[in-house]
């Protein structure tokens, strides 16, 4: 098996409905003031690196104008926190852990739980594979009148960015499944309704590649045609990057993939993805969009 191929560059473009973009945001600063203007990134080239055959990627090139401050480290994985409305105690969820999908043909998100805060993102309501992005929620809580707000993990760097959507401009599915990877141990544990339903060692970055830390999520889904291929069977691409590979087709977007080389388990093996043995990331096919991934050091 040749060395470490992930993520690769490619040339391949999807054609018809496979490409999709991705909407931004962009700043100006006048007068020592950020002002919003809306901006849909017409004929953004997406570049999709998970890409095999005929299959599309689990990557996307995002411009981004706005970068928000460096997030503060990730709680574990839970509910949202529900807080109440002018003192009282009106639930905004109930407890547990929750995706929002858009409604509209695009998400508008806002820097805080205020329309008058401003937008910093807008995206489209599907990733460039034409599957319904799932948005994973963090936080629920109400404006001054009453109107409910929720915070979102967005797909873009730097990972741990986020904004707040109107709940009423989403719909809500709870998740009930979750994938832990220890990169100390190099073992993937992916559990249902509280329970392990797997658990399996698997190929993780190098020293001078790492595998990127903190809390994720699934973001697409993504068939390969070559099983013998650098992505095996199947690869599951996440709303992570890679620290160190900012220069990568695609921005260098982490997956948790196939592989076909049984050799790669428990090794520093690859430029950040997770590797899964093909037998065993054939159990991984039907991990839902939005799907918490916590990678823990």
């Amino acid at each position: 098996m040749p060395g470490p191929v992930d993520p690769v560059p490619s040339t391949d473009r999807p054609a018809g409905p496979m490409r999709r973009r991705i909407g931004r945001t962009a700043v100006a600063k006048t007068g020592g003031r950020c002002e919003d203007a809306a901006v849909r990134a017409r004929g953004a080239r997406v570049v999709l690196v998970l890409f095999a055959a005929l299959t599309a990627g689990c990557t996307q090139e995002v411009v981004q104008a706005w970068r928000p401050p460096s997030p503060a480290p990730a709680a574990e994985l839970g509910g949202p926190v529900v807080l109440g409305a002018s003192g009282t105690n009106v639930p905004v969820l109930p407890a547990g852990t929750y995706v929002a999908t858009a409604l509209l043909p695009r998400l508008d998100v806002w820097r805080k739980p205020d329309v008058q805060a401003g937008k910093t993102f807008v995206f489209d309501p599907v990733n460039p594979v034409g599957q319904e992005l799932s948005f994973l929620v963090t936080d629920a809580v109400r404006d001054g009148t009453g109107e409910a707000w929720l915070r979102i993990l967005v797909p873009v760097r730097p990972n741990g960015a986020s904004g707040w959507v109107q709940k009423s401009d989403v719909s809500i599915r709870r998740v009930r499944e979750k994938i832990v990877v220890d990169l100390s141990d190099r073992l993937l544990v992916h559990s249902r309704n509280g329970r392990i339903v797997h658990r399996f060692s698997v190929g993780i970055g190098t020293a001078s590649t790492p595998t990127a830390t903190g809390r994720f999520y699934v973001w697409a889904q993504v068939p390969q045609a070559d099983p013998a291929g650098p992505y095996g069977v199947f690869a599951l691409g996440l709303s992570g990057f890679s620290d160190v590979l900012l220069n990568w087709p695609g921005g260098g977007r982490m997956a948790i993939h196939g592989t076909a080389d049984p050799f790669d388990r428990g090794q520093m093996v690859s430029h950040g993805c997770v590797r899964v043995y093909n037998p065993q990331m054939r159990q991984l096919e039907r991990v839902p969009l939005g799907t918490p991934v916590m990678i823990r050091p």
